[in-house]
């Protein structure tokens, strides 16, 4: 209850500010500049005295609403000059008395004469560097059309994607944030491709983000619209693998100068298969020792997304945000298990085909409130958020299995079961963050945030005895987790030499979070109890070489808590041989990192190279335990410590005017201690992991776009054995058509159909191999068209750069 009343202080104190910034009242010059159809970023906004114009008396560059302000100005005559390149320089005479004036709309011509002799480009670049890594523009993905938020990742530089949609920086899980906020949406498929913006890797965090982030952020942003008037666009796409898939989108939004209303719709629905072989040997195990498996799915998929949001900035400095977004997803999948079972001697023991046939439908919603204030100084900002988030997901199936005799003859009755495993989960965030300057070249960074989760697993299992399902006691259970982490940061920027170029770049910071959790089983067998406070230091120094060449050196103190399926005690008997479950008693692994960084710019090239090393105690890793009834256990344990070291880089060149290409590549080695665990002989010490990506781009003729992207993820070390390597090649084309508001797209994901995943296990006790192959290989055909030119295609971001 304390905790509650903390939080609603804080809230009441957020309202309070919002009300006295929005109350005061600003004495000074504003105005929106637009092209008569659009705003306009980046217009030079030059105050002048009447009675000496070589002076400058004030100045300011427009944001990416066209809206400017200049304020802490004297009464007097003055020129105002707004100038951008392409356009006509425009002059407007100002009597400045000391009372704020508002300028209203002000529209700049193009200038014919100088757009014949320059070639004005607004394409987004491909990746865009930041201080804390890097943002790819989802504008250049033109591969994953019709796709998922999984399927672009798997085609970002650094980040790797395995074919079960495990994703991971530098070889382990990152913290994956949606709109910069955690969110219940934790399946990256409930994501349509067509509906992000772009996706921001942070490889260095600083104390201002989650500790939770061992090996960085990834930041999903989702589109929004900030063009004036009613503008839209729509897009549909059909295709195939081994079964059919569709998809469309819509998006409508009209803007004021006051006013920003918007609603998208995206749907994708899509059928999948999968075939699964694997093989074991239990040593000692006479009876069960050769263990063949083979298993087949066939799912058919929906998904559906519908977002609404609505800005209200009733002047220049104060803007309020509503946003809602409302996801549906099922699945159903149909399996069937195949296992034959001989003994040490080669004699058959056993045989037995499992189907089962799973419904499962998954709801999610979230709501946003957000509050942006702006100060005259730039380097002042107040920013508070308050979300939160509903998941609530059904699983149904029907399992029947039938027992054979070495002839393939059936043996008795079939067995019959039905489980339903309902979760639901609630994730709020309360963010206060706020800016100020302290001195010339210094500012200063804090802030608040409270994630507070809730969420309930109920898991039941039924077998049918005399015509009547009866509950299984040993194998039902409801697990509840509750979880509170009340986080404050304080963060130190500044820098030495020119504000436009200075040579050296400072970063200071410290975080603390106290995280409280509870989680128990609906008999308390399984019961637990956290709550502490942990300090997370951070800091960098940057050495800007030239203006186009830097260095960076950077250290951080992280976590990584176990997240709910790694805590959650159900065991999921799917393959009744091999089942999996979490391990409520889990340490979170504290880790600390050290980063060495080098970025050079070209004229038609970057290279960005990053050295890091990480040490982490109680690390976790997914675990095999052959049981006496030749069952294999997977649960996550706190195995012990392991440090990685090892390279990332990315290189981008441009040789030619219609080509150009991205290269990245990370590598490290990862030694392991397993001191934790009784078996360390079954433990893999030391490996060496590398993946790649290359990016090709082409432009063979006008409005037409062809990529081909390749990925390679070598083989990765887990604590028992290695996954195998995979590797794929994808390809889009793309061609505008009429005036450039239509498109015609055609994608072949995995073009040569090599993708599949799969582990190698060998310990004292069983050696276990298993492939998984799904039907990657698809094709798909998609048009899109954009009505009102204001629009700027910005739904198709993801499909074409904006010309």
């Amino acid at each position: 209850m304390k905790k509650w009343k903390q939080n609603l202080a804080a809230v009441i104190i957020l309202f309070a500010l919002s009300q006295y910034s929005f109350s005061q009242k600003t004495n000074a010059i504003n105005g929106t500049i637009s092209d008569g159809k659009a705003p306009i970023e980046f217009v030079d906004v030059v105050l002048k005295p009447v009675t000496d114009t070589t002076k400058t008396a004030a100045y300011a560059v427009t944001d990416a609403s066209g809206k400017f302000i200049i304020e802490n100005i004297n009464p007097a005559d003055y020129v105002l000059k707004f100038r951008l390149i392409g356009f006509k320089t425009a002059i407007q005479k100002i009597k400045y008395s000391g009372s704020s004036i508002a300028l209203g709309n002000i529209v700049l011509q193009e200038d014919a004469n100088l757009l014949n002799t320059v070639v004005v480009k607004s394409e987004k670049k491909q990746i865009e560097k930041t201080a804390e890594g890097f943002v790819f523009n989802a504008v250049s993905n033109i591969s994953q059309s019709g796709g998922t938020a999984i399927d672009m990742l798997k085609n970002i530089p650094t980040v790797a994607v395995d074919a079960d949609d495990a994703i991971s920086l530098r070889g382990k899980t990152p913290l994956i944030l949606i709109n910069g906020k955690n969110s219940a949406i934790t399946n990256m498929n409930q994501i349509p491709a067509s509906s992000i913006e772009s996706i921001e890797i942070i490889t260095s965090p600083t104390a201002k983000y989650d500790a939770s982030a061992e090996s960085g952020i990834i930041n999903i942003k989702l589109k929004k619209n900030n063009s004036n008037g009613i503008n839209g666009a729509a897009v549909l796409g059909s295709g195939f693998g081994a079964k059919g898939r569709i998809n469309s989108s819509v998006l409508l939004n009209h803007k004021t100068d006051k006013w920003n209303v918007g609603l998208a719709y995206d749907n994708r629905f899509a059928g999948r298969t999968k075939r699964i072989k694997g093989e074991r040997t239990n040593y000692f195990i006479d009876d069960e020792h050769f263990i063949n498996q083979n298993r087949s799915d066939q799912r058919t998929e929906g998904l559906q997304n519908l977002k609404f949001n609505v800005d209200f900035s009733p002047n220049e400095r104060n803007t309020f945000s509503f946003e809602a977004l409302g996801n549906i997803e099922n699945q159903d999948n149909d399996e069937t298990l195949r296992t034959a079972i001989f003994k040490s001697s080669n004699e058959f023991y056993s045989s037995n085909k499992r189907h089962s046939l799973e419904l499962e439908r998954s709801k999610v919603a979230e709501f946003a409130f957000n509050y942006d204030r702006k100060f005259s100084d730039d380097r002042k900002s107040l920013n508070a958020n308050i979300t939160t988030s509903f998941n609530f997901d059904r699983e149904n199936t029907d399992i029947d299995t039938d027992n054979y005799d070495e002839n393939q003859i059936q043996i008795g009755d079939t067995f019959w079961q039905r489980t339903h495993n309902y979760e639901k989960e609630n994730i709020s965030n309360a963010i206060l963050n706020y800016a100020f300057p302290i001195s010339e070249k210094t500012i200063i960074e804090t802030g608040y945030k409270g994630t507070f989760r809730f969420f309930n697993s109920d898991f039941q299992s039924a077998d049918e005895i005399n015509n009547e399902y009866v509950i299984n006691p040993l194998a039902s259970n409801i697990f509840d987790f509750n979880e509170q982490i009340n986080a404050v940061y304080g963060l130190l920027n500044s820098y030495s030499g020119a504000k436009e170029n200075p040579k050296w770049k400072y970063n200071l910071g410290l975080r603390a979070e106290n995280v409280s959790n509870n989680g128990a089983t609906q008999n308390n067998s399984d019961r637990f109890n956290n709550d502490y406070l942990k300090l997370f230091p951070s800091g960098s120094i940057q050495l800007n070489l030239k203006s186009d060449e830097s260095l960076k050196f950077g250290y951080s103190k992280r976590i990584n808590r176990p997240d709910l399926d790694d805590l959650n005690p159900f065991i999921d008997i799917t393959d009744a041989l091999n089942p999996h479950g979490g391990n409520p008693y889990l340490k979170p692994e504290i880790i600390h990192i050290v980063e060495l960084n080098y970025n050079k710019e070209w004229n038609n090239s970057s290279l960005s190279g990053n050295a890091f090393y990480r040490n982490a105690n109680n690390t976790i890793r997914q675990y095999a335990i052959l049981q006496d009834n030749g069952v294999v256990l997977l649960q996550p344990q706190n195995i012990g410590n392991t440090v990685t070291y090892g390279l990332e880089t990315i290189f981008s060149f441009k040789p030619i005017s219609f080509y150009d290409a991205n290269i990245s590549v990370t590598a490290f080695e990862q030694n392991i201690n397993a001191d934790n665990l009784a078996q360390v002989q079954d433990i893999v010490s030391s490996a060496f992991s590398w993946y790649g990506k290359m990016i090709n781009n082409f432009t063979p003729w006008k409005g037409g776009k062809l990529q081909v992207i390749g990925n390679y993820n070598s083989a990765v070390a887990t604590p028992q054995g290695k996954r195998i390597p995979i590797y794929n090649v994808d390809m889009g084309f793309q061609q505008k058509l009429g005036k450039g508001n239509a498109r015609l797209g055609l994608v072949v994901t995995d073009m040569f159909n090599t993708l599949e995943s799969g582990y190698k296990n060998s310990t004292l006790l069983f050696r276990n191999n298993r492939i998984s192959k799904s039907d990657t290989r698809a094709l798909m055909l998609t048009f899109a068209y954009t009505f009102k030119s204001d629009f700027k295609e910005k739904l198709l971001e993801n499909q074409f750069p904006t010309e």
